[in-house]
């Protein structure tokens, strides 16, 4: 790769070409970051057009959670302080979905802290997913860690189409972050979901001591796992976490990872997660380098985004937003297969 031109790479992408291990990908560390950029988001033209996917997410159950990863503000052996909750009340987190729905959001999320969703709690979303996708018309995701297959069958009965479970860094720089759970079964998680129908949501979080090469590693997983909505967080250190004192990401280092991640998985949505506050103009650059969906609303991750502030801006750059999935999955979906709700 290192004798093509950072366009004629872009160009060849589009033309079918795609980014494997064979290459050689070390270019991605240290050449121009505005022919980068530049190349990154003619690529997501073409793949994605100016539709912007964005999603919201409700944390429908909060802290407490036995797992050991060290970024993680809702970890048990982390003190962070954070808020605690069992599962929310279901009026309130329908409220919370038709609220986005109405402001012309994709799609929206149940997060749920620890290990598994299980017994009680998870009957509970079954029965606020179905209501939901009688009443509403906005797409449902879900997050519920290292569910059943069984559990994967109740989901997408109940309407629910994508499946949120990042893998977080790279196969070699995963136990240094956790310990609780391996990078295996994350991959065996994804891969069930896909066998079940969902469409996986899967990314990471970028300025936990990794390597550039690691995030190249990433993107590749990614890629070989065919994920086609690809969330990447940029590490916000939070007092109490064992990455507390990290320190933030450079703007020009989040670009460059983002564009990178278009370049190697060049039909997904490539979509800004926490750390937009690292970004200029709340990410306006990111959106110009590859990125083409964001999660928004008033929520810790977005650090301050909210869906009308999102709106207004990627309108004034000619970008377009959808409230709903197209037939056969158009460009502004997350990549899954299900017609229009």
């Amino acid at each position: 790769m290192t004798n093509l031109k950072i366009s004629e790479l872009a160009s060849k992408i589009i033309d079918g070409f795609r980014l494997s291990r064979s290459d050689d990908l070390s270019f991605f560390k240290d050449c121009n970051l505005d022919e980068l950029t530049a190349g990154a988001d003619k690529i997501r033209e073409h793949f994605k057009g100016a539709n912007v996917d964005l999603c919201t997410i409700i944390n429908a159950r909060s802290g407490k959670c036995g797992e050991n990863c060290k970024f993680c503000a809702q970890s048990a052996h982390n003190h962070t302080g954070c808020e605690e909750y069992s599962f929310l009340d279901e009026e309130k987190i329908i409220q919370a979905a038709r609220a986005n729905q109405d402001e012309g959001v994709n799609r929206f999320a149940i997060v749920t802290a620890g290990k598994a969703l299980s017994g009680e709690d998870f009957d509970k979303a079954i029965h606020v997913f179905e209501r939901m996708n009688k009443e509403l018309s906005i797409n449902l995701c879900a997050s519920m860690g290292f569910i059943t297959r069984e559990q994967f069958k109740a989901l997408r009965k109940a309407g629910v189409t994508s499946y949120h479970h990042n893998i977080e860094t790279s196969r070699r720089n995963f136990p240094n972050i956790c310990t609780s759970h391996t990078y295996d079964m994350k991959i065996e998680t994804i891969k069930i979901a896909q066998e079940e129908g969902l469409c996986v949501c899967s990314g990471g979080i970028i300025g936990m001591g990794e390597t550039f090469e690691d995030r190249i590693d990433m993107a590749l997983s990614l890629s070989e796992l065919k994920i086609r909505s690809i969330p990447i967080n940029a590490l916000m250190a939070i007092p109490g976490t064992p990455l507390a004192q990290n320190k933030p990401l450079t703007e020009e280092e989040i670009l460059r990872t983002i564009a990178m991640f278009r370049f190697i998985n060049p039909e997904a949505n490539i979509r800004l997660a926490a750390g937009r506050k690292l970004l200029s103009e709340n990410g306006k650059k990111a959106f110009e380098s590859g990125a083409s969906a964001t999660i928004t609303g008033n929520m810790l991750t977005t650090s301050g985004s909210t869906i009308l502030g999102d709106k207004k801006m990627l309108s004034e750059m000619g970008r377009k937003v959808s409230a709903k999935c197209g037939t056969a999955c158009d460009s502004y979906c997350c990549g899954c297969d299900f017609p229009e709700r």
